[in-house]
């Protein structure tokens, strides 16, 4: 009796569950050449072309300029008076990974235990998720989707914001794995109850694991190559094999300058790639980043400031010094999941705390893509690059402006969302009640 009432109850929330799955289809393969013409073109890797066209077939950028060679059977679009852009990246995001924060049966974003470098966040991405119409309205097109939480969370992917499966949407899969650094910071307030000796200790005691962890996928590695008849697979050390080899960078968490400091340090001694995550003390080290050849991922600069003494706008000016000091960077959203959709107005934010436009734009379209590894496909609008890109009615920076089209590789896609429901079904009773909007 008691069983049935579990199958019962499982069916239950499985179908209140999909209830919540957005209702937009994903858009169709491209099947004619499509032609935007009297736009103002935005290529970010050269300069801006007015009253300019873009043809795409086959999901491909095939001709951009002020004229082009436009086929028969194309179906042509008229975008006069309007702004055409690469589509924006969301560099680090958990977006399809968490739907509801509250319900714990919807957070795929972490597993269980400290040392998962083989998870894989592409096999749990839900292309149903309501986050993400909202999100693609703004033009994010592309989502780097990333594991959490423990020392090695696992392996993140590029995925577009479009799709019907996982396999569908995914762009490109082990991107690189993710590390969360240690915390290096000694505190003596009253409320922490370890003594300084113990607190330095457990800090010695993680970056010990940390290297055992390495040494061992080292050691897994040299027995692979030795041709170890004996050796039992380990797929924690298999997926940390192209780290070691240097095909995949690890992506390091890091805040504050001591962890910073300490991770640099770390990688230099092994000899890994490194893209610094997070960094909001990154501006203090600049120039190590920079002599290093370490990217980083602003993780979002609408935030407070960490600390009493520091200025008001601190988060706000931090591209702008990075982009001043020559350190490779792009941003990301300040929510990974639920408010990817404002990742233009940060770039917005960062040219007003004095980012130039074009660094701002750059940060949010081609440096994502080349920190990424995807500058070949996507981030700028050049031929032979992916047909993803928006068509927009002014400055996508600015809120004001909006997202009349996305194309994602030449697929149309439609920019409904939750938003756009609730504010036709209100505006409604409004017409009803009379009132004009």
């Amino acid at each position: 009796m008691k069983a049935s009432h579990l199958i019962v109850l499982l069916f239950a929330f499985i179908g209140g569950y999909h209830l919540y799955a957005s209702d937009q289809v994903p858009g169709a393969k491209q099947e004619q050449p499509i032609v935007l013409v009297g736009g103002t073109i935005h290529p970010v890797s050269g300069p801006d072309i007015a009253n300019g066209q873009v043809l795409f077939d086959g999901g491909r950028l095939v001709e951009v300029g002020e004229r082009v060679t436009i086929p028969t059977n194309a179906d042509v679009i008229d975008v006069a008076g309007k702004d055409i852009y690469p589509a924006f990246i969301a560099a680090h995001t958990i977006i399809g990974l968490v739907e509801i924060g509250a319900v714990r049966a919807t957070l795929d974003e972490s597993e269980v235990g400290s040392v998962n470098p083989n998870v894989r966040a592409e096999r749990a991405y839900n292309p149903d998720s309501e986050h993400i119409p909202v999100t693609r309205a703004n033009g994010v097109a592309l989502a780097h989707v990333v594991p959490q939480d423990g020392l090695l969370s696992g392996s993140s992917a590029v995925m577009m914001l479009d799709g019907w499966t996982w396999e569908d949407a995914l762009l490109k899969d082990a991107v690189g794995i993710w590390l969360n650094w240690p915390s290096m910071v000694v505190l003596d307030r009253p409320v922490v109850t370890k003594s300084r000796e113990e607190q330095e200790k457990a800090i010695q005691e993680k970056l010990r694991q940390l290297d055992r962890i390495f040494d061992e996928a080292e050691a897994y590695r040299r027995s692979q190559l030795g041709g170890g008849a004996e050796l039992r697979t380990d797929l924690r050390w298999e997926s940390l094999g192209p780290v070691l080899e240097g095909k995949i960078p690890l992506y390091i968490r890091a805040n504050h300058v001591s962890q910073i400091q300490a991770a640099i340090t770390w990688v230099k001694r092994r000899g890994y790639k490194m893209i610094l995550v997070e960094g909001r003390d990154s501006w203090m080290v600049a120039d190590q980043l920079k002599e290093n050849g370490i990217p980083v991922i602003v993780d979002g600069i609408h935030t407070l400031p960490a600390r009493r003494w520091e200025a008001y706008d601190t988060p706000f000016t931090l591209p702008a010094k990075l982009s001043s000091a020559g350190v490779a960077f792009c941003l990301s959203p300040t929510e990974s999941y639920d408010n990817v959709r404002n990742l233009p107005y940060e770039a917005g934010t960062a040219v007003a705390f004095g980012l130039s436009r074009s660094e701002a734009l750059k940060a949010i379209t081609l440096y994502p893509a080349k920190i990424l590894g995807i500058e070949h496909k996507v981030g700028s609008l050049d031929p032979g690059k992916d047909a993803t890109l928006i068509v927009v009615t002014g400055d996508p920076l600015d809120i004001r402006s909006q997202v009349e089209q996305l194309f994602i590789q030449g697929r149309e896609v439609d920019l409904g969302s939750r938003h756009t429901s609730l504010y036709e079904k209100y505006l409604e009773r409004h017409r009803q009640m009379g009132i004009s909007p």
